[in-house]
């Protein structure tokens, strides 16, 4: 394996969404400091996508979405779908999405407007959020005793599969459902 090879297989490791031949060009002639082409750069990622065909590996390196990136073997499917399927079972609590969504629509919010708002201590909701990554700090309030102003994350955005706050559904399109007692029965 060349060192070509080997930091070319470093970035599409550690990367969060397919990476392009031209953003591995780019971070390669910045970090080693010499002239690479993209050309240079497709052999490599071909020369590694010819290692992982191994059985002895359970991933291989694919091009897709215009890019590379590590994905499972489909013989690792089962393994890999119960894994997630578990994983996903780790939902927010009902205590979480409520804070959560209050964060979202009246960010920055400090911890005690939070609290008046809900009614409730949000201490452990906001520790829980705090710890999945989808709410941050985002600073000080300039209130008596500087409180924590939290805000919502990229990864909250990921989450909720919208690209910016702006997106979120506006309160007044909440349609509650008219009361159907005393309707007719027909049989």
């Amino acid at each position: 394996m060349t060192v070509l090879d080997k930091h070319a297989e470093a970035i599409v490791f550690c990367a969060p969404t397919p990476v392009t031949a031209d953003e591995i060009t780019t971070a390669l002639q910045e970090s080693l400091g010499t002239s690479i082409t993209k050309q240079e750069v497709e052999a490599a990622m071909a020369r590694l996508q010819e290692k992982y065909q191994d059985d002895t590996f359970a991933f291989e390196i694919i091009n897709s979405g215009g890019g590379y990136k590590f994905l499972t073997k489909h013989e690792c499917s089962d393994s890999t779908g119960a894994f997630l399927k578990h994983r996903s079972k780790r939902k927010l609590s009902k205590s979480s999405l409520e804070t959560l969504s209050i964060i979202a629509y009246r960010q920055p919010i400090s911890r005690t407007e939070l609290e008046q708002i809900r009614g409730v201590g949000c201490d452990y909701a906001v520790k829980k959020l705090l710890e999945k990554e989808l709410v941050e700090i985002k600073g000080k309030s300039d209130a008596i005793g500087r409180p924590l102003l939290y805000g919502t994350t990229k990864k909250f955005l990921e989450y909720f599969g919208i690209n910016n706050v702006s997106d979120l559904p506006n309160p007044k399109e909440f349609k509650e459902e008219e009361n159907e007692i005393g309707e007719e029965m027909t049989a």
